[in-house]
């Protein structure tokens, strides 16, 4: 099995001992990414819509780096610590696919990385 490691400087960088994405043959799986801007490395969390963006935002940048887009995401999880925010980030999270929508589940855990309200990994197929 040949994979290769992908890491772009446009997405925050791990941190953690992890990679932002890995391709193995034509299916590529992202590390959960959350609302860390990688121009700062702040996290932008001003709202729950404004840290969705920022997830979203740091997805599209891996999958860009690999060649790819969000039309290519076969599967999401999304990790969120209050259920009852589940339509505003779903609303956000719907704006960045055309056309048809991934595989997913949505899971409320106790708590996230550096106290975020949600992370988001995917399955992506070339």
């Amino acid at each position: 099995m040949e994979k290769k490691i992908i890491n772009t400087k446009n997405a925050p960088a791990p941190i953690g001992p992890y990679n932002q994405a890995v391709m193995v043959n034509n299916t590529l799986y992202i590390s959960g990414q959350i609302c860390i801007d990688p121009s700062t490395g702040n996290l932008k969390n001003r709202d729950i819509q404004d840290e969705t963006h920022q997830v979203m935002q740091n997805l599209k940048s891996i999958l860009t780096d690999a060649g790819l887009s969000f039309d290519n995401v076969v599967k999401t999880t999304i990790f969120i610590t209050d259920m009852n925010r589940f339509s505003e980030i779903n609303e956000i999270y719907g704006k960045y696919f055309s056309g048809s929508f991934p595989a997913r589940e949505t899971v409320q855990v106790s708590a996230l990385p550096k106290g975020v309200n949600v992370e988001i990994s995917t399955i992506a197929v070339a």
